[in-house]
């Protein structure tokens, strides 16, 4: 199911249970019990699935980053694919594709960018549902600039110079450089700390970084983490798409809008993250993109105001989805071509069964997977009215 559990039955309640595959037969603890619902900690695989293969992380089951390292990549999909059409069927109340395109890479070493925590002089990821610290030397999902990363800061946070109040940073990568981002500290902290870290961590930037000499990237600014996949979620949202005008609503730093300026006379890039702004208007302007315009706003703001529909609208919203008042203002202005970027199959369902019940029909929907080994998954909708 949706959020990596296992789901059984026993004595009339429902059990989940995470890191198991149908049918096998478990050992369970309850952590969590409800009216009819229990929350199970897997102790032991009793009796496994014929799938079931060796999870190659050390701390796989502690850390809550992976979900399905036990479970073959191609099983995974198959799983995920499955995941979305209930998705659609139970939530949105409507029939999905009969042909719903799957697109996949390199299921490890993937992520350019990963979040870290530290506590006194250990770094690592979050338990599973849970604030503990679970240390790590390497992470399979992460690229391998962001393993050298993660063994120079494991060394540093040994050493006496580690600045003891930093509670988490951030390391992005597109495997030439490397941007550090101290996300909780309990005061400021001094540039010569990342002067040290610039001497351990080969290629560290000051400040932005300039993703594949593209996407200036800076350190409040939204990027896609699956560097595998970029170009291809990129393709699924634009390709085709025709007309003269084109809107990018949640545009962060011009993924989308940037290459819709090349085949539309005029885009409009709305997003309300001011470094994101800061970003879009000098990609473009690197670019030599003229007909592309960075308009600070909210999505619903944008929408609100617009008074014509443009010929194409592309979304990528976070995970909350779109939301009734973005919806609703698109079945008003009747834009001919929709695509939605969605991280969230839920909310996905939930928006398309507005749209379709206006009157849009699905062109075409792909399963982008920019999240191996976890229950995340990416859908790309083409609408059309």
């Amino acid at each position: 199911m949706y959020g990596g559990d296992g789901l059984a039955r026993l004595d009339g309640r429902v059990v989940f249970a995470p890191f198991v595959l149908p049918g096998e037969r478990i050992l369970a603890r309850a952590e969590q019990e409800k009216p009819g619902m229990v929350r199970a900690r897997m102790l032991e695989v009793l009796e496994a699935a014929p799938d079931r293969v060796a999870a190659p992380c050390p701390v796989y089951g502690r850390c809550g980053g992976c979900h399905y390292q036990h479970a073959p990549y191609a099983y995974q999909l198959v799983a995920k694919r499955a995941i979305l059409v209930e998705a659609l069927q139970r939530l949105g109340k409507m029939a999905p594709p009969a042909e719903i395109a799957v697109v996949a890479a390199e299921p490890f070493g993937y992520r350019n960018r990963v979040q870290l925590h530290v506590e006194e002089n250990r770094l690592g990821y979050r338990e599973a549902r849970s604030h503990r610290l679970c240390t790590v030397g390497e992470c399979p999902v992460g690229s391998p600039k962001i393993n050298q990363a993660i063994a120079a800061l494991n060394a540093m946070t040994r050493d006496g110079r580690w600045p003891r109040f930093v509670k988490s940073l951030e390391v992005f990568t597109d495997e030439r450089e490397v941007q550090i981002n101290v996300l909780e500290t309990d005061r400021p902290v001094a540039r010569r700390f990342f002067d040290w870290c610039g001497t351990l961590i080969p290629g560290m930037v000051e400040g932005a970084l300039d993703y594949r000499g593209e996407f200036r990237v800076s350190s409040n600014s939204f990027f896609q983490v699956n560097r595998w996949l970029i170009d291809r979620l990129v393709e699924a949202a634009t390709e085709g798409a025709e007309g003269e005008t084109a809107i990018d609503l949640y545009a962060g730093v011009g993924l989308l809008s940037m290459p819709l300026a090349k085949s539309f006379r005029e885009v409009t890039a709305v997003e309300s993250g001011a470094g994101s702004v800061r970003d879009l208007e000098f990609n473009a302007a690197r670019a030599g993109l003229e007909n592309l315009h960075a308009v600070p706003r909210t999505a619903e703001e944008h929408l609100a105001q617009l008074e014509k529909a443009p010929d194409f609208v592309v979304l990528d919203p976070p995970r909350t989805g779109l939301g009734k008042a973005v919806v609703a203002r698109l079945i008003d202005l009747r834009p001919r071509q929709i695509a939605i970027v969605a991280c969230d199959p839920a909310t996905l369902a939930r928006d398309l069964a507005g749209l379709v019940a206006a009157g849009y029909r699905v062109e075409r929907m792909t399963l982008v997977d920019l999240f191996p080994q976890t229950y995340h998954l990416e859908t790309v909708v083409r609408l059309v009215r």
